[in-house]
């Protein structure tokens, strides 16, 4: 007697782009038994030539239609940042699933486009922030759940990072407003920026300062930013970012929840694994060297993105096994336009120099509010 339980599914996937970034994504879909890379898609067809060539992909094309002519069920967007919502809409038009590279755009009302565009198609788009997906990271979270350090009510985020000129010049996109969008806040610090939201929850007040100090003669964008950031909950939070450090001092995110305990988060090298260097609960103090002797600060981009190559693999392990159980990815485009829109307004607000306000702090969190605070001081 035959056994009628239907055969597993494998998804027919493409990749659209074929720039630095796509090691990754060929690294993470090559890595899993239920899916079938058909094709990859460049505008530069000898790079696309090569890169099916050298993953043994059948098809090379250089159109999005091309792509998605192939029959695909997920498309793998590694394109420059400002045409991810090109990319994404015509992939929910012909039906198909999208993970998308972060940012998810340049522009908010682009992403919210791209968010509303597939979830009137019915299919899932997800966008990479693979660091959620480091145990450390988990394990904070699991820290604000579980009560351990209950509601977080401040943090401190910093993304002191080493960029050198040929960063910039090895793309023409890199570094100018149309076709990068932002420097080291839409680049860099986006990943932080989502981190921080995710944590901390929903944002009501952004203010912040944008410069650029090293980079000036060869980026429009800013190398460097600051920003104070108030939450609905009434958690604060301050983020210090910048490609004009040298050597590259890393990335930390510190977490102090309403228990009192503290964790921080850091990543040096960059591109390494996030750790735990600091855990303060109870009575006791757990740290490790933030900055670890004899480690090469400065780590080529290259470097960089085959060290998060295991991150790659276990969110797009998890996009593909949403689509399998028809639930919701870890990290949706809904979540991605959350970081989009606290970062683009430490650009307004460094344009006006007045804060930008999304929503009100709720009455139950705010804590003593400022006017009281002052009388408080002035008594």
């Amino acid at each position: 007697m035959t056994s009628s339980a239907a055969a597993p599914r494998t998804f027919r996937v493409g990749i659209a782009g074929c720039g630095a970034i796509s090691r990754n994504h060929l690294e993470a879909f090559k890595a899993l038994d239920n899916v079938d890379i058909v094709g990859v898609c460049d505008v530069d067809p000898e790079r696309a030539r090569a890169t099916a060539e050298a993953w043994g992909i059948p098809a090379s094309v250089t159109s999005v239609e091309e792509l998605l002519g192939l029959g695909l069920d997920i498309i793998s967007v590694c394109t420059p940042h400002p045409t991810h919502e090109d990319v994404v809409l015509k992939a929910a038009a012909a039906g198909v699933h999208a993970l998308c590279e972060k940012p998810i755009a340049t522009k908010l009302e682009s992403a919210e486009r791209m968010v509303a565009a597939c979830g009137e198609a019915g299919v899932q788009l997800g966008v990479l922030f693979q660091r959620r997906f480091w145990p450390a990271s988990q394990k904070i979270r699991a820290a604000i759940d579980d009560g351990t350090l209950g509601r977080a009510i401040m943090a401190q985020c910093s993304v002191m990072l080493h960029r050198a000129p040929e960063y910039y010049s090895r793309d023409a996109w890199r570094g100018t407003w149309e076709n990068d969008g932002g420097g080291v806040l839409m680049s860099q610090a986006v990943h932080q920026i989502d981190l921080l939201q995710w944590y901390l929850g929903d944002v009501a007040e952004v203010y912040g300062k944008v410069n650029t100090y090293r980079h000036g003669d060869y980026i429009e964008v800013e190398d460097s930013a600051t920003a104070v950031i108030t939450f609905t909950s009434g958690a604060m939070a301050t983020l210090e970012a910048s490609t004009a450090v040298s050597p590259n001092l890393g990335i930390q995110l510190r977490i102090t929840g309403e228990t009192g305990a503290s964790a921080s988060l850091t990543e040096f090298p960059e591109g390494s694994d996030g750790r735990l260097d600091l855990w303060a609960v109870g009575e006791k103090i757990v740290v490790e060297p933030v900055h670890p002797e004899g480690a090469e600060p400065n780590i080529d981009l290259s470097a960089i993105n085959g060290q998060l190559i295991p991150f790659h693999k276990l969110q797009v392990r998890d996009f593909v096994h949403a689509l399998e159980t028809g639930t919701e990815p870890a990290i949706t485009g809904k979540d991605a336009l959350k970081s989009l829109r606290i970062l683009l307004a430490v650009y307004e607000s460094s344009r006006t120099g007045e804060p930008v306000r999304f929503a009100a702090v709720h009455p139950a969190h705010a804590g003593i509010p400022a006017a009281r605070l002052a009388e408080k001081v002035a008594g």
